[in-house]
């Protein structure tokens, strides 16, 4: 069967060559068996330039009461969601989790708090965050310790680099120039993407995605795939919206798994080499589709939970990762 003639085009990343917005928004219009074609195509260029696939584990260290309004989060002090809320974990609590993860061989933690971020060294859960990454290092030399604090200054990421940090997430969530129309207006996309190249300059590994789902067309996802790209991001999650109760997008339909795999496709094929993680909405959004969209171009999952909503235990995401290497040449 002949393919589609914009997945034939689609063919020349496999070369080394990118595809251009207009190619790729091409390719949003397929349907059907087309886009297991598209889905075919984007393990393929995983495969060349992304090949392994490992998954990571992360903590909620900070729970709810967040200053911020995002309209998807549980954990903004402006909605009423009903999900557990506590202060920042002591390093003893953080380094304990990731001693259950590591033992199950999970090597990427990551520690995530809800708030606006941290702007001065001195403050004090900033400090207790460093000493509980020193303790990780301390008793696990080969865990890559990531951190998810919100925007910081030039002297609170300088403080994680000192640290040893391994990767930050800092996520663009959309279409950068309709951030505050679909996410927040409590604070600036350029905060955070200030707070992107301030890390890059110190030399820590980048993770940085979105969400899907929240009312976005496709011209705003291929703009953040693009906007993903030129900020030459390491890492890049790419979630599925869950409608949370109590939150401004309850109401919002779960995004197609077709859908879903057309977007996971077209953001690898814009960054082939690039870990694309797939994050929340795996197991609870997509369901019986989780497997087919990690083959859409996906070399990274998160296992073991996620903030406020839960995920698979390791265990069981071992023998998924076992599974999915049959269809590719994982290593």
């Amino acid at each position: 069967m002949k393919l589609h003639p914009a997945v034939e085009t689609a063919y020349k990343v496999l070369d080394g060559t990118p595809l251009s917005e207009a190619e790729v928004l091409a390719l949003t219009e397929l349907t059907g068996n087309d886009i297991l074609d598209l889905v075919s195509l984007a393990n393929k260029v995983r495969d060349k330039f992304a090949p392994k696939i490992v998954p990571c584990s992360i903590i909620n260290a900070k729970s709810g009461v967040c200053s911020q309004n995002c309209k998807f989060c549980a954990q903004s002090a402006y909605h009423s969601t009903g999900i557990d809320t506590y202060p920042l974990l002591n390093p003893k609590k953080i380094v304990g989790s990731a001693r259950k993860i590591y033992a199950e061989g999970v090597r990427s933690y990551g520690i995530v708090t809800s708030g606006c971020g941290y702007l001065e060294t001195d403050h004090p859960e900033f400090r207790k965050i460093l000493d509980a990454i020193d303790q990780l290092h301390a008793e696990f030399p080969d865990l890559k310790v990531c951190v998810s604090l919100g925007i910081l200054s030039e002297a609170t990421a300088k403080a994680l680099a000192d640290h040893n940090v391994y990767r930050y997430n800092m996520n663009l969530q959309t279409n950068p120039e309709r951030y505050a129309e679909l996410v927040s207006d409590t604070h600036t996309i350029d905060e955070k993407i200030q707070t992107i190249k301030m890390l890059q300059k110190d030399n820590v590994s980048i993770c940085c995605g979105g969400i899907f789902g929240m009312g976005e067309n496709w011209a705003d996802r291929i703009k953040m795939a693009f906007a993903c790209r030129e900020l030459d991001v390491d890492g890049i999650p790419l979630n599925v919206l869950l409608p949370i109760p109590g939150t401004p997008l309850e109401n919002r339909p779960i995004l197609p798994p077709a859908e879903a795999a057309k977007i996971f496709a077209i953001f690898r094929l814009v960054n082939p080499a690039k870990m694309i993680k797939f994050a929340a909405g795996r197991e609870t959004a997509m369901k019986d589709f989780q497997g087919l969209l990690m083959l859409a171009g996906m070399n990274s999952f998160i296992t073991g939970g996620y903030l406020t909503t839960r995920g698979r235990t390791v265990s069981e995401d071992n023998k998924f990762l076992l599974d999915l290497n049959d269809f590719t040449s994982n290593q």
